[in-house]
C-alpha cells in the first residue's frame, strides 16, 4: 500500500503490541497508539497517521494486489480490478467467471474463489470497505475493434520487436481474444518473443499448443 512513515520495524512493534493483526487493523490506528512506540513523538506519528489516511485513495488494483490472495501477483490483480471493477464482482464471481478472466488460469481461479469464500477474508473485506479504501476500479478495459481472435487464448513470453508486452495484450483483447496465466491443454497460442522462458515452450511443444512468432501474430490479425 505504500505507506509513508510505516516500515517495517514499525510494522513488527505495533504487531508485538497487539496493535495491529490483519490489515484492517491500521485504519482503526490512533495518534496516541502510535506514540507508544519507541521513538516516536508527536510529529513522527501524525506522519504514520497522514500516510495511513492517504492510503484510501490507492487505486483498487494495488488494494487488491496488497490484500494477498495466493498466487495473485501485480499484473493479475491489475487484470482482475479492470475485468471485475469491485470487490464486489470479485466477491461474487464464479470459478468458471475467473477462468474468463484475462491472464487466470484454473490455479489462480481456484486461488482466488476459496479466498472470499473464508469467513475471515470476507470479514477483513467488510472491515476494508468501512474504512473507506478504493474498492472499485476506474480503469477500462480496451475498447473492442473486431472479433478477429475471437475465443482465441495467448499466453505472451519473451521480448518483442515492434512491441510492448501490454501493447500485444491490448491488441489482444481488443481484437476478442483473451489472455491466460500460464500454458495448459486449453491455450491455443503461444505468443513467443526473443528470450522467452524455456520452460514455457518445452510445455507448450509436450501439450501440442501451437508457437507463434510476432510475425505470425500480424498475420493473424490479417485474418490468415
Amino acid at each position: 500500500m505504500d505507506i509513508n512513515s510505516l516500515g517495517e520495524r514499525t510494522i513488527d512493534q505495533l504487531y508485538a503490541l497487539g496493535l495491529v493483526k490483519s490489515p484492517a487493523d491500521l485504519y482503526d490506528l490512533t495518534k496516541e497508539q502510535i506514540l507508544q512506540l519507541e521513538g516516536f513523538k508527536d510529529k513522527s506519528a501524525k506522519n504514520v497517521i497522514d500516510g495511513i489516511a492517504a492510503s484510501r485513495n490507492i487505486p483498487f488494483e494495488s488494494v487488491l494486489f496488497a490484500i494477498g490472495i495466493r498466487y495473485v501477483g501485480k499484473t493479475v490483480a491489475e487484470k482482475l480490478a479492470r475485468y471485475f471493477k469491485t470487490i464486489d464482482a470479485l466477491t461474487n464471481a464464479s470459478f468458471d467467471d475467473l477462468k474468463n478472466a484475462p491472464e487466470v488460469g484454473e490455479k489462480i481461479a481456484q486461488s482466488v474463489f476459496e479466498f472470499f469464500r473464508r469467513p475471515e477474508n470476507m470479514t477483513e473485506i467488510t472491515r476494508l470497505k468501512r474504512a473507506g479504501l478504493q474498492l472499485e476500479s476506474t480503469t477500462k478495459e480496451p475498447e473492442k475493434e473486431s472479433d478477429l481472435l475471437a475465443n482465441k487464448s495467448f499466453v505472451i513470453s519473451g521480448t518483442f520487436k515492434n512491441y510492448e508486452r501490454d501493447d500485444l495484450q491490448n491488441i489482444i483483447l481488443k481484437n476478442g481474444g483473451r489472455i491466460l496465466s500460464g500454458v495448459s491443454g486449453k491455450l491455443d497460442y503461444l505468443l513467443a518473443g526473443d528470450n522467452m522462458g524455456p520452460a514455457k515452450k518445452e510445455k507448450a511443444e509436450k501439450l501440442g499448443v501451437t508457437i507463434i512468432t510476432e510475425e505470425e501474430f500480424e498475420k493473424l490479425l490479417k485474418g490468415n
